[in-house]
């Protein structure tokens, strides 16, 4: 990190202009007419022409005209949001509301969509930040000024990009304050806007937006589809990445797991899409182990559940589980390949008009079947179902919706969500697990510390579904056929 000293110049006509912020500690604390009259001049125009819109400018207008027609006569407002502090000076990566990325396909942080009731629906303005002012100095000694943190685009042309109106966000306060009529806003992301419409808007209204524009990602579109397809290529790309160094991460540990799987989020697309867990042995049983700093030792197993994010914020969600050697013990054999039927039961649940949770009482009968047959739960089946009592073990849901967030759609109403019907668009995980914890002594010895779970993402189609991420192998056998080929 630089240490850059931040004080606005002077103006030609010696007025005082707002200070720029600057570090306690800078080892600049003044600037030299002379330097600032050398910084405002003597720079190329770098302004971009012959823009084309972005490939998901289409979809986002049709999203836009649906949340219109839902919220007529009413003034809409989402938010990108601000960035976060990381430590001191330093900030958490920026990544865009979900809500604005799914309106606008805009990443940009601080922007704000406002949708302006109209007689015959609404004028959608996208709020930005231009460029930097090279005029006053801003560009070069705020913190955020482009010199510091990259070029961002003009207005006109985001204009262009996202075929939205664009406007000055740093207006937008002021603007919505003298506004009148019904507001909502989509809560959480930007305090200043928020303050800006406390006296408007009301938590019971706001939440209905937000629910509106949740339940509105349920059916995806064709690029949305074809996005987490992306994202589910390069994840198994990066699957294969780890499988290659699992001699490295025998020596070191899960880190260079997650390190090696990064990598490829990173080269392929925008980043991970959740944080990676690379359980190895009992880590295993830890749903969501992330800290990724244990052992990784021959003849225990590797849980990977790991996502790449595309560029467009869809996020893949793949588990696979391998013997760390290449091959499964007996008993690792049995417990994955009980985990194995009860995901496909699960998949063959997934069709349009079936109800939401059938894929998951799929899989959970499954794993009740083989746990009661095992000794380890007294039947019959259907009492171990009714009381919940396979639980100890399966632990979690066997799926979600999913898309822009890796949990998508999660504010959406349980009668369209949890208790709804399947629709073609739909995606969705389909993940059964069984986990020994390594200190339970209701089942045997060998089985502590042993953690399955097979996690795939699919389409709902007209006549069924498409495993997106089939490319890796599933079945016991393939995976082991499979990490022998991997690693030559």
């Amino acid at each position: 990190m630089q240490d850059g000293g931040q004080q606005v110049p002077s103006t030609e006509d010696g007025s005082e202009e707002e200070a720029i912020k600057q570090r306690k500690n800078g080892l600049y604390r003044n600037v030299s007419d002379e330097l600032a009259e050398s910084m405002r001049t003597g720079w190329a125009d770098t302004e971009l022409h012959d823009l084309k819109p972005i490939p998901q400018a289409a979809e986002t207008a049709a999203r836009r005209a649906g949340l219109s027609a839902a919220f007529p006569g009413e003034r809409l407002v989402i938010p990108a949001g601000n960035l976060k502090v990381r430590s001191n000076d330093t900030d958490y990566p920026f990544r865009s509301s979900v809500e604005y990325a799914y309106l606008t396909g805009d990443q940009t942080q601080d922007g704000v969509l406002v949708l302006e009731p109209t007689a015959s629906g609404h004028e959608a303005t996208v709020y930005l930040l231009p460029r930097s002012n090279r005029e006053n100095g801003e560009f070069w000694l705020d913190g955020q000024g482009e010199l510091w943190v990259g070029r961002r685009n003009s207005l006109t042309e985001s204009e262009k990009l996202l075929g939205i109106p664009a406007k000055d966000v740093r207006e937008l306060p002021d603007a919505l304050r003298e506004a009148s009529g019904p507001v909502r806003v989509v809560r959480g992301y930007d305090a200043d806007i928020e303050a800006a419409l406390t006296d408007k808007v009301t938590g019971e209204r706001d939440e209905e937006l937000r629910v509106f524009l949740s339940e509105a990602r349920l059916v995806k579109d064709a690029f949305e589809i074809a996005e987490l397809q992306k994202a589910v290529d390069a994840t198994a790309r990066g699957f294969e990445d780890v499988v290659k160094v699992l001699d490295k991460a025998q020596a070191t540990s899960e880190r260079y797991i997650e390190g090696t799987f990064f990598l490829r989020a990173r080269v392929e697309g925008n980043d991970i899409g959740y944080g990676s867990i690379c359980a190895a042995g009992p880590h295993a049983t830890t749903l969501h182990w992330v800290r990724n700093d244990g052992p990784v030792r021959a003849g225990e197993l590797l849980l990977l559940d790991a996502g790449v994010e595309t560029h467009t914020l869809y996020t893949a969600d793949v588990t696979r589980t391998l013997p760390i050697d290449g091959t499964f013990t007996a008993l690792q054999r049995k417990i994955y390949d009980a985990v194995y039927e009860a995901q496909e039961a699960g998949i063959a649940a997934v069709r349009p008009g079936a109800k939401y949770a059938d894929f998951h009482e799929a899989a959970q009968r499954a794993l009740a079947t083989r746990l009661v047959e095992w000794g380890l739960l007294e039947g019959p089946v259907d009492r171990v179902l009714e009381l919940g009592l396979q639980r100890r073990f399966t632990l979690h849901g066997t799926g979600h919706m999913l898309g822009l967030d890796v949990h998508d759609c999660a504010v959406a109403r349980t009668e369209t969500y949890k208790d709804g019907v399947l629709e073609p668009g739909m995606c969705l995980t389909v993940e059964p697990g069984l986990y020994f914890q390594a200190d339970d002594l209701t089942v045997p010895e060998e089985y502590r510390g042993i953690g399955v779970r097979i996690e795939d993402d699919l389409v709902v189609t007209e006549d069924g579904n498409r495993n997106l991420s089939a490319a890796l192998p599933r079945t016991s056998d393939e995976v082991e056929a499979w990490m022998a080929r991997v690693q030559g």
